[in-house]
C-alpha cells in the first residue's frame, strides 16, 4: 500500500510540473504567433514552421515566419544622374545677338507611396462561383493595380451563418480559391497572391430567424471574399509654392495714406 501511495503521488507532482512547464512555454499572448518564455517563436517539431494563434491574421505577418506577407519596406529611388550644364554661347560682336539659351529644368524626384487597394466579391448562397457583378469589381480593381510594384494580394473568404462550421470554412477557402483563380486569368502572378477562409466567423450583417428565402436574402453580404492589394507606386514630389512677389513700388509714386483711427 505504501509503494502504491508513493507512485501516485510521484505521478501527481509530475503532471503539476509538466503542466507549469508548459504554461510558462505555450503561453499565448495576443498577437499572431506562439511564443515561449523567452519571446521566441515556436515552431512545429516536424516542419519547422511557426505555430500561428487564433488571433493571427495577414496584417500580423513578420518576416521570420511569413516572409512573402511580411510588410517589405519601400525600395529608395534611384539618384537621378545630374546632367551636364549647357556652356553659355560665346558673345558675337554683331548687334542684335541671340540672348542665351535657358537651361532646362531638372527632373522632380520620384517618391514612392505605399498603395492599399481593396475590393469584394458577393457569392450566391452555398456557391463559391465569381458572379458577373463581382467580375467587374474585380476587373476594376486590376485595372487599379496597374503601375503598382505589386507585394501581395490577399483574398479572404467568408460564408453566412447558415450550415455547420466545418462546412463553412471550408466553402469560404473555395470562394477565396475562385476570387485567386479570377485574378490569374486576369494577369496576376498566381505566387503574389494569398487566400484564406474565415468560414461564418467574421459576418458584417446580422439576421434573425429560421432558414427561409427572406433569411437567404438578408445574410448575402456575408457570402463574400474580401481583396486587398499591397505594394507601392513611384509619384512625382510636388514642387513647392513660392511666396507671391509683391508689386515694386513706381518711382515718384506717394505712398498710399492709411485712414486715421477714430478716437
Amino acid at each position: 500500500m505504501n509503494t502504491t501511495a508513493q507512485k501516485g503521488s510521484l505521478l501527481a507532482m509530475s503532471a503539476i510540473a509538466l503542466c507549469a512547464v508548459s504554461a510558462g512555454v505555450f503561453a499565448q499572448t495576443p498577437n499572431g504567433y506562439l511564443r515561449d518564455s523567452s519571446g521566441a517563436v515556436v515552431r512545429a517539431q516536424n516542419y519547422g514552421t511557426c505555430v500561428r494563434t487564433g488571433y493571427w491574421a495577414p496584417s500580423m505577418a513578420i518576416a521570420e515566419c511569413d516572409p512573402d506577407l511580411a510588410p517589405k519596406p519601400a525600395a529608395k529611388p534611384k539618384p537621378e544622374a545630374v546632367k551636364p550644364k549647357p556652356k553659355p554661347e560665346a558673345a558675337k560682336p554683331k548687334p542684335g545677338a541671340k540672348p542665351e539659351a535657358a537651361k532646362p529644368k531638372p527632373k522632380p524626384a520620384p517618391v514612392i507611396e505605399k498603395v492599399t487597394l481593396q475590393a469584394d466579391a458577393l457569392f450566391d448562397f452555398d456557391k463559391a462561383v465569381v458572379k458577373p457583378d463581382a467580375r467587374k469589381r474585380l476587373d476594376g480593381l486590376v485595372a487599379r493595380m496597374k503601375g503598382v510594384n505589386l507585394e501581395v494580394v490577399i483574398a479572404v473568404g467568408h460564408t453566412d451563418r447558415i450550415g455547420s462550421d466545418a462546412y463553412n470554412q471550408k466553402l469560404s477557402v473555395r470562394r477565396a480559391e475562385a476570387v485567386k483563380a479570377y485574378l490569374v486569368s486576369k494577369g496576376v502572378a498566381a505566387n503574389r497572391i494569398y487566400t484564406e477562409g474565415k468560414g461564418k466567423r467574421q459576418p458584417v450583417k446580422n439576421c434573425t430567424g429560421g432558414v427561409s428565402k427572406a433569411l437567404i436574402a438578408c445574410l448575402e453580404p456575408n457570402r463574400r471574399v474580401e481583396v486587398e492589394v499591397v505594394g507601392t507606386r513611384a509619384g512625382v514630389a510636388k514642387p513647392e509654392a513660392k511666396p507671391e512677389a509683391k508689386p515694386e513700388a513706381k518711382p515718384g509714386a506717394k505712398p498710399e495714406a492709411k485712414p486715421a483711427a477714430r478716437r
